[in-house]
């Protein structure tokens, strides 16, 4: 068998290790030095070096060495035709030299390569595109009359290698923009639950505010009490997104909607086949929060028996998968919710008093609506304006409607003012949420005295020019208690004139 039989048998093995290591590991460094390794040890080729273009300097970077200073990878750069190795890359073409020393844009610069052997630099391109690096190596030097051959074996090794740099930078610019989209919607959520975002000036919720505050910074349990539709989730929010944690995830489980079975599974996760319909291994939620925040809404709703293992992982941090044996350890901040009273069920042995306790570390109580009607205005229109965006026109809010809210008890909190503001929305063709529109929406005012923790409604300024005539004849009303013959004189009209004004304007009179 001649040399070039050989050399081409030995090529062909070497093509066969190369495209081995090239499906291994999307890790592309650690792909590049394998496969100069491979063309050290099979294919005779010594002092490999591979260049890769930065795209933000558009400089080619040394990204890999075999048999130089590895520390010498990532510091050394050539910029586009500098030196035989830039020049592959300017050109595009493939440089052959016999003798290294007798190249005059040789610069040595890696202190790699054995002046006295032969030098093979062929350009790796992705796709028809301009080079995007260059394949560097020395064979031995007997293999002169050979170069050719090897110049050529070396242009295949660096159209394999590119499809590897081609797919290294898909994964890296998806990768980068997954991270942009995470940072993204991260920045998103802070706004959306930031301290911004939660409406009140009454003393009770700047205590909440000014708790919030204080136990964002730590990693305390907290316990938010108070009545359904308050807001207790978005006080939650606030605390995560405003914490060292907030970079961490964020999961939230309503313990309320679940039986004991599945609740210990979703909290716990499972092995495969560790009951009927187990077909493989699933993370629970603790799982899913380690180095974040857990909430756990309706705590108050878990039974005794639940409540014992529970207490375990908030107390250890440790716990068994449903149907496993390894003791998993997570690093979880708990905040939990409840609308119960929770020291009645423990004094009727409905909750377990160590569990209480472990919870109660930290304990946030959110006023109901009817104890901060003075906030009322506000949370209207705040909640008026983010009807606004999901329905994409603009509404408003009359003052009227605002004063008939204020006059409302608001059983159902926060929740059921949000209802009824987007149901006036609807009724609203023009997008003005007046009176009639909150009447129609189905709420129904108060009648009798307001309780003592409501705000006192404010008398309106009957000659303030901003009042349109209806505005004004609305508040006229209100003032007088719904009596038209003392509206009529706080108008100075009479109560013939303000009847006939009633009935063009087509005020809903209140009944008394």
């Amino acid at each position: 068998m001649n040399d070039r039989s050989r050399l081409f048998e030995t090529e062909l093995e070497a093509l066969f290790h190369v495209s081995r290591v090239l499906s291994r590991s999307l890790n592309l460094h650690k792909t590049l030095l394998a496969v100069l390794e491979v063309l050290h040890d099979h294919a005779g080729m010594q002092r490999g070096m591979v260049a890769l273009v930065d795209p933000d300097s558009g400089e080619m970077l040394v990204s890999a060495l075999h048999d130089g200073d590895p520390d010498r990878a990532g510091s050394v750069r050539y910029r586009s035709g500098e030196g035989v190795v830039g020049a592959i890359l300017e050109l595009g073409d493939t440089v052959v030299v016999e003798r290294i020393a007798d190249e005059p844009r040789f610069l040595g610069r890696l202190g790699l390569y054995d002046p006295q052997l032969p030098f093979i630099g062929v350009p790796i391109r992705v796709g028809d595109g301009a080079p995007v690096g260059v394949l560097a190596a020395q064979p031995q030097s007997d293999e002169v009359a050979l170069l050719g051959e090897r110049a050529r074996f070396l242009e295949m090794v660096a159209n394999l290698a590119a499809q590897s740099v081609r797919l290294s930078w898909e994964v890296e610019r998806e990768r980068r923009d997954l991270t942009d989209e995470r940072d993204r919607l991260r920045r998103q959520m802070r706004g959306e639950y930031g301290f911004d975002n939660i409406v009140g000036h009454t003393p009770a919720m700047r205590k909440v505010f000014e708790q919030v505050r204080q136990v964002a910074k730590w990693n305390t349990t907290v316990l938010i009490r108070g009545e359904s539709g308050t807001g207790k989730e978005l006080i939650a929010n606030a605390i995560h997104y405003n914490s060292p944690r907030a970079s961490g995830t964020f999961v939230k489980l309503n313990c309320a909607a679940l039986p004991d079975t599945l609740l210990e599974s979703e909290l716990f996760g499972h092995e495969k086949g560790a009951f009927t319909g187990a077909t493989a291994q699933r993370k629970g939620r603790f799982e899913q929060a380690d180095g974040g925040t857990l909430f756990l809404d309706e705590i108050g709703e878990i039974s005794a028996a639940f409540q014992a293992k529970l207490l375990r992982v908030l107390q250890e941090g440790e716990f068994e998968r449903v149907g496993g044996t390894r003791t998993l350890k997570v690093d979880v901040r708990i905040i939990a919710a409840t609308n119960r009273d929770l020291e009645s069920e423990v004094e009727a042995g409905n909750f377990r008093e160590d569990l209480y306790y472990r919870l109660n570390v930290m304990p946030i109580y959110m006023p109901a609506l009817s104890e901060r009607s003075e906030d009322i205005p506000e949370l209207a229109a705040f909640l008026v304006n983010k009807l606004s965006r999901q329905q994409g026109r603009e509404l408003s809010l009359t003052d009227s409607a605002i004063r008939l809210l204020m006059r409302h008890d608001w059983p159902g909190n926060v929740r059921e003012l949000e209802n009824s503001l987007e149901r006036a929305a609807i009724m609203s063709g023009d997008g003005v949420i007046d009176r009639d529109a909150v009447i129609q929406s189905g709420l129904k005012e108060r009648v009798g005295p307001a309780p003592a923790a409501s705000a006192p409604v404010v008398a309106v300024d009957l000659n303030d020019p901003g009042l349109d005539e209806r505005e004004r004849l609305i508040a006229a009303l209100e003032q007088a208690g719904w009596v038209q013959a003392k509206a009529a004189r706080l108008l100075g009209m009479t109560p013939r004139q303000i009847a006939y004004r009633i009935q063009t304007l087509n005020i809903n009179v209140r009944k008394i």
